[in-house]
């Protein structure tokens, strides 16, 4: 397959991405054909899909929202994912043009793009790195030069922490950054869950687990009860780890299987 201009060399183009799935069930154009084919193929044991995409996009508008409303005024998105209509810096920057963010992703595609999407945009950029790695993303130049540790940080993890599976700790990770972040700080989190699953839909979801596998990004479904533990250390705001339609809603969201919550750091 030819590789296009804004393709990093790196990008295995016979190999899907998850973050590039994502973007296709959001409608989003920066995708190949190996993705598409096998994010069609979770559509078919999964019609649901692009609603939960929808979902999580608007749990992140949502979460973005109210830390605005609460004084935040710089956010460290981790896993970021490929740029789309309604990114954290278009919500942030539109109610505070000072705000800044700093989007922070594994995949090269998505960070080609935005870092093509924000050359104009001083007070925002984007970061090829790797969550599970945080001294790497809290050391980083631009991260450093860009976000203040010393005041309040909006940290996002929404709809990634499911693709950290367990040998690669993710309550560590997790916890290395609520350490570094200040009071006021906030953490905002979305992950699927197999709670509330049938049993013909957990088969269904172990078909969509395999084709995930083939992925640069395994998904690993967790008990709301794991999800919760992720907030520990932080007081969680109302109305808690909930379902993620239930939380904050403003619109009529599709029902997924997956909890989101917001902690304060005290």
């Amino acid at each position: 397959m030819e590789q296009a201009s804004w393709v990093p060399s790196s990008v295995d183009l016979d190999r899907p991405s998850a973050a590039r799935m994502y973007d296709y069930y959001l409608g989003g154009s920066h995708n190949f054909a190996v993705d598409r084919e096998a994010a069609k193929s979770v559509e078919q044991i999964f019609p649901g899909m692009p609603g939960a995409a929808r979902a999580n996009r608007s749990f992140l508008r949502r979460a973005v929202r109210y830390l605005l409303e609460q004084g935040i005024d710089q956010f460290l998105d981790l896993g970021s994912g490929i740029p789309t209509v309604g990114n954290v810096h278009e919500i942030a920057q539109q109610a505070n043009p000072s705000a800044k963010v700093v989007y922070a992703d594994v995949e090269p595609v998505a960070v080609a793009h935005s870092t093509a999407l924000l050359a104009d945009n001083p007070l925002a950029c984007a970061i090829q790195a790797d969550l599970r790695d945080p001294d790497s993303v809290l050391g980083n130049d631009d991260v450093r030069r860009m976000i203040d540790f010393d005041r309040p940080v909006g940290l996002l993890m929404v709809a990634v922490l499911h693709f950290v599976p367990e040998a690669d700790e993710p309550h560590k990770a997790v916890a290395r950054y609520r350490e570094v972040l200040s009071p006021g700080s906030f953490l905002a989190i979305s992950h699927a869950s197999w709670d509330g699953i049938s049993a013909e839909g957990i088969e269904g979801g172990e078909q969509v687990n395999a084709i995930y596998r083939k992925t640069d990004s395994p998904l690993v479904l967790r008990s709301g009860e794991e999800i919760a533990a992720l907030f520990a250390g932080l007081d969680v705001v109302e109305p808690g780890v909930v379902p993620l339609s239930e939380w904050h809603p403003d619109s009529d969201d599709a029902y997924i299987s997956a909890y989101a919550g917001v902690g304060r750091k005290a």
